[in-house]
């Protein structure tokens, strides 16, 4: 029986690394495809970034024209696919939730591609309408400007992705609720760290201008807020449930 038991258990382990595997390649192949429309279309997406610029961006080597080629291709691709992967990370967990889990945690899917898509506006406008006309007024006449792709588009990624993946903390304040991994209450707790760590990061990502860094931060701590409420909301309603099964009981 015990030999039984644990063949059992490995084929249902080679079921799920299967099936994981199959989900994982689906998830590639559409990362790629994304990537080619990327490509194929990178002038467009080119003059879309650099259009309200007051000045002209330059190379000062070949591997700089492939290079922006390839950074704006992995942008698109890796937008287009974060709801695939997302609606592929759902069906891989699906058999082992109830309908009601089900339908609650589909909902996530647009809500982290939307939360994803408003970070990266919100960097990209804190970006061109606060930190880049700061830094420009810093030079006042005393440098000659040459501002390359590479160097730009490097400083602009590094502003707008932490926006992206930060906007996340509500969605994934409320998934480990769920799960029981994060409450409320422990958010509360640890209030002061969570703000301590996200001033540095908003230091990080934005000039050495003391307005600028509070501009940044600010909106990072209204997330926390946020995410604080919706995990006590569903913490409650967790909890309902949970009542009313264990009154189903009785």
């Amino acid at each position: 029986m015990s030999g039984s038991a644990d063949y059992e258990k490995e084929m249902n382990m080679t079921e799920h690394l299967t099936e994981l595997r199959k989900r994982l390649i689906w998830t590639a192949v559409v990362f790629i495809v994304f990537f080619i429309v990327g490509f194929v279309f990178v002038r467009d997406i080119y003059g879309f970034f650099v259009n309200d610029l007051d000045f002209t961006l330059n190379v000062i080597s070949p591997g700089e024209i492939i290079w922006i080629y390839f950074t704006m291709a992995s942008v698109v691709a890796v937008v287009g696919t974060i709801p695939f992967f997302c609606l592929q990370a759902w069906l891989f967990v699906r058999p082992g939730l109830t309908p009601k889990e089900r339908k609650v945690s589909l909902s996530y899917i647009p809500a982290t591609f939307l939360l994803f898509i408003g970070g990266l506006a919100f960097g990209y406008y804190v970006f061109i309408d606060l930190i880049l006309p700061f830094l420009l007024s810093l030079n006042d006449g005393m440098f000659n400007e040459i501002f390359t792709v590479d160097k730009y588009f490097r400083f602009l990624l590094r502003v707008t992705l932490p926006f992206a993946i930060l906007f996340e903390i509500p969605i994934i304040t409320m998934f480990l609720t769920s799960l029981g991994i994060l409450t409320p209450d422990f958010m509360r707790k640890t209030r002061k760290y969570a703000y301590l760590i996200l001033i540095i990061i908003g230091t990080m990502i934005s000039p050495p201008d003391f307005v600028l860094q509070i501009v940044v931060a600010v909106p990072l701590i209204v997330l926390y807020e946020i995410s604080i409420f919706l995990s006590a909301f569903t913490f409650r309603k967790k909890q309902r449930k949970h009542e009313a099964f264990m009154d189903s009981d009785d």
